[in-house]
């Protein structure tokens, strides 16, 4: 919800986590904007070209909604915003959640998960798809590696599989 246009490098295709939106009462014109927990949770990340060009998209589409809205859009560089009665101001945490909650609805998952589930799913997608810890831990902003694998690193189905076929291929080597 914190990011803004200027946290974006188009170029070297990374994005600066610099900031948390808070925003307690879930009311939009009342948000701040704090630091981040930790030192550490200040980063860089890097990102695909995929998402680069899908974040390029998407600022087509908002420049035209600032011009459509003109002077009642509060542009304040925010990547996410709001379109309804607040034109501008960052998306409401309550928006997302909603509508997550209609999208597994509609592909038939009913199952309750906010938001930040998303970023589980994604640590432990990095996990299957071979990607260190020390990796992991530098793009979630953690500098405790007992954290990340206690609350991240889920084993999943395809890295069991992948360990069984490992020690197979190992011991077959040896026999």
């Amino acid at each position: 919800m914190a990011l803004k246009w200027k946290d974006i490098d188009f170029d070297k295709h990374t994005i600066r986590i610099t900031k948390t939106y808070y925003n307690p009462k879930n009311n939009t014109k009342e948000y701040q904007l704090v630091p981040p927990k930790t030192k550490k949770s200040r980063r860089k990340i890097m990102v695909d070209e995929v998402v680069i060009e899908a974040f390029k998209k998407h600022r087509e589409e908002q420049e035209k909604m600032i011009t459509r809205f003109g002077r009642s859009y509060n542009d304040n560089g925010f990547v996410f915003t709001n379109l309804n009665r607040h034109p501008g101001y960052p998306v409401l945490i309550k928006f997302i959640e909603n509508r997550m909650a209609r999208i597994l609805s509609k592909v038939g998952l009913n199952l309750v998960l906010p938001p930040h589930s998303l970023r589980h799913t994604h640590t432990s997608l990095l996990a299957e798809a071979g990607v260190g810890l020390e990796e992991i831990m530098d793009r979630l902003g953690h500098h405790d590696d007992e954290v990340t694998r206690k609350v991240y690193l889920h084993v999943t189905n395809n890295m069991k599989k992948e360990a069984s076929d490992k020690f197979g291929q190992l011991m077959r080597g040896i026999i």
